[in-house]
């Protein structure tokens, strides 16, 4: 029986567990989709669909109390700006636990957290779109870069070849002062 306990301890320390679930929280509405243990989604679940219920309301006193368990701004604000809006019609149960089979090492019960509304489709989307615009900004550099090493080095280029034209022009031009005289 599970009388009068309001939490589970996860045996860690009161600091180790509340650093572990915020960024747990933090990482669910980052990505919409976690894997972890069963014991740590249960947990997480909790304080995930409270602050998925003040999101629902974009007032200054709902962000603060948010930023208190959630430490990264862009996080927050898509918490109000895309989760909330989107669980606005749901009364609770903005979670989902699927289960997964057991971990090889340790055989923990291992399950994917994410929220109701998430598709697969979207996770993907936007790992694909992060990718892109990692490698956006390399192409460019090295564009640029390109650049700015072929200018450097045409110049460089005409400038050796007027020296040898110039060497080329004035023993020419002796021989004919020679053939003259």
């Amino acid at each position: 029986m599970n009388h009068k306990n309001g939490f589970n301890p996860l045996s860690r320390t009161t600091a180790h567990r509340r650093a572990m679930s915020r960024n747990m929280v933090t990482s669910l509405f980052r990505y919409e989709r976690i894997t972890t243990t069963k014991a740590k989604a249960l947990e997480v679940r909790k304080a995930a669909e409270k602050l998925i219920t003040r999101s629902k309301v974009d007032t200054v006193h709902n962000r603060r109390q948010a930023a208190r368990y959630i430490q990264d701004a862009t996080i927050l604000a898509k918490l109000f700006t895309d989760i909330g809006p989107r669980m606005k019609d749901r009364a609770g149960g903005y979670t989902r636990v699927v289960k997964l089979g057991f971990r090889q090492g340790d055989a923990a019960d291992m399950v994917i957290l994410e929220l109701v509304d998430y598709k697969l489709d979207s996770g993907e989307e936007t790992e694909k779109k992060e990718t892109k615009k990692a490698k956006a900004p390399a192409e460019k550099k090295s564009s640029a870069e390109k650049k700015a090493t072929s200018e450097k080095k045409a110049p460089a280029k005409k400038a050796t070849t007027a020296k040898s034209k110039a060497k080329t022009e004035a023993p020419a031009e002796e021989s004919a002062e020679k053939a003259s005289e």
